[in-house]
């Protein structure tokens, strides 16, 4: 059975030009990239029981998008995980990393 992470991870993968993603936060041992892609489990909610038992699960994830170039030209996100099979959500704009310089978007996506 293929979990949530992995579906996502699986969705994210597809993205061309690749760019650079991880379960948040964005670890890596060298400096950050201009531009990456963090994403996580914001929710999972059980829809539907029979006999006691779950039958239907729902999940809202989070992929945020990062650059330091600002937010103009960013990676094809939707396609990507509309394609997998999630459906789009909410989107808001995260404010800059005043470290890094990064400029942010969380976009929100469900899975049932």
């Amino acid at each position: 059975m293929t979990t949530i992470f992995e579906r996502v991870k699986t969705a994210l993968s597809t993205i061309s030009p690749a760019v650079p993603f991880s379960l948040a936060p964005y670890k890596s041992t060298a400096a950050l990239p201009d531009q990456y892609l963090a994403y996580q489990l914001i929710d999972d909610s059980p829809d539907q029981h029979a006999d006691d038992a779950e039958t239907e699960r729902s999940y809202l994830i989070q992929v945020s998008i990062f650059s330091r170039s600002g937010l103009v030209s960013i990676p094809d996100v939707d396609t990507a995980m509309h394609t997998a099979g999630f459906e789009k959500g909410r989107e808001r704009q995260l404010a800059q990393d005043p470290q890094t310089g990064h400029y942010g978007l969380a976009k929100e996506y469900t899975f049932a």
